[in-house]
């Protein structure tokens, strides 16, 4: 077994695109329109989808936006220098929600940014 995807309902499906591919540096490794079900499924990720666990999506085309509830908590994406991937999310216009710097109570470096539906994403910075 191995994990497969996480999926996203998203409000707005280009904007959280853009946010993915050009922000993230993912890719848009496919995307299908159900009009009968009125709804967009795109998959994100680092890599081809039968090595790697990737993101999907969903896009309501009747919902334009989700509460987020409190049971999700974050996805985690290893980047090799956590202060220079803050850096260039600000950059490219996106929102840092806490900035890299060593976790509580141990020395991981990591820091969180959000994409356009506040979905929350932490990077963990490579050990060396």
């Amino acid at each position: 077994m191995r994990m497969l995807h996480t999926m996203l309902r998203v409000g707005e499906l280009e904007r959280s695109i853009r946010f993915y591919t050009e922000v993230l540096g993912m890719k848009l490794l496919r995307r299908n329109d159900y009009p009968e079900g009125r709804f967009t499924l795109a998959f994100v990720g680092y890599g081809d989808e039968s090595d790697h666990t990737v993101l999907e999506l969903t896009h309501n085309w009747d919902t334009p936006a989700y509460d987020l509830g409190n049971g999700f908590g974050h996805i985690a994406v290893e980047v090799d220098d956590a202060y220079q991937a803050c850096a260039e999310v600000k950059r490219l216009g996106g929102t840092v929600s806490r900035e890299a710097g060593p976790m509580k109570h141990g020395s991981t470096v990591i820091a969180f940014v959000e994409d356009p539906d506040g979905y929350k994403i932490e990077f963990i910075q490579k050990k060396s």
